[in-house]
């Protein structure tokens, strides 16, 4: 896959550094309410003057922005997809993320509690697995799903979408609070198209997926979005967003508004190539 750009430095020089190990300590926030935003880049230079004055970026061996690579697992019907998009309470999403720089990897597991709280469990994993599933890991799914939802997950997962993006992290100087900000997004479909080529798109790079995490979902970052006209966007999950511009599924009407707001709505079947979202 072809590796997204690097944000301009705009965009984090005005901000304090803050380590990784630091960023943990603040806030983990492996359980939180979140926020998603579509975010243009000439609002989110005046929001980012806002910002860095009550948040650092995380910095590592110098760099502030960092690759991720993410493959999402699936079951045959989809039915992660279709829970995410029918607004089910007991829903959950597995991936295997790789931090690129870092050289570190994990089986992630995302679900909801009945606060609608967002819980995520974590499981080191070897990077020369990615886009598969080991015993181990398919154990960590189990367990994650079991003892929240108290029954048998049951689903045998294949992988559905690998996407790739660069990522700038930002921490409320107070703590409790993170902030993402993301954009070059490179989808790829893994399911083949009608010619035999997987479906691919790409974000613009003056478009922006921000996401605030905070312990009640209305946090610093959220007061000074709000200030500057932003609102959060309803269904701009990246893997819902992704399996609807690759042509995975063909119900998507729940993330219309994130696909407008990112310029672009699922490609017909007949030109489902690599392209550009404005």
């Amino acid at each position: 896959m072809s590796r997204p750009p690097r944000p301009d430095d705009w965009l984090t020089s005005a901000f304090a550094p803050i380590s990784l190990k630091a960023l943990n300590q603040k806030a983990a926030m492996l359980e939180r309410l979140d926020n998603k935003y579509v975010v243009r880049a000439p609002v989110l230079a005046a929001a980012a003057e806002e910002l860095a004055d009550l948040f650092d970026v995380l910095e590592i061996d110098g760099q502030r922005s960092f690759t991720y690579e993410t493959c999402y697992f699936d079951d045959a019907e989809r039915r992660s997809y279709h829970d995410h998009h029918q607004g089910r309470r007991q829903r959950m999403k597995v991936r295997i993320r790789r931090y690129v720089e870092a050289a570190l990897c994990f089986v992630e597991v995302k679900l909801k509690d009945r606060r609608g709280v967002t819980v995520k469990k974590r499981l080191p994993y070897d990077p020369a697995l990615f886009g598969t599933l080991d015993q181990r890991a398919l154990d960590h799914v189990e367990a994650a799903w079991q003892a929240l939802y108290g029954r048998p997950f049951e689903r045998p997962l294949e992988p559905v979408l690998v996407m790739s993006y660069r990522r700038i992290t930002l921490v409320a100087r107070e703590g409790g609070e993170r902030m993402t900000i993301d954009t070059g997004i490179h989808f790829e479909g893994l399911s083949a198209t009608p010619d035999g080529r997987p479906a691919q798109q790409r974000t613009d790079d003056e478009v922006f997926i921000v996401e605030t995490k905070s312990a009640q979902g209305r946090g610093i970052a959220d007061r000074i979005l709000r200030r500057h006209h932003q609102h959060p966007t309803n269904g701009c999950s990246k893997y819902c967003v992704g399996m609807s511009l690759t042509g995975a599924v063909e119900r998507f009407n729940r993330f219309r508004p994130a696909l407008r707001k990112l310029g672009a709505l699922p490609p017909a079947p007949s030109t489902r190539e690599v392209s550009h979202v404005a």
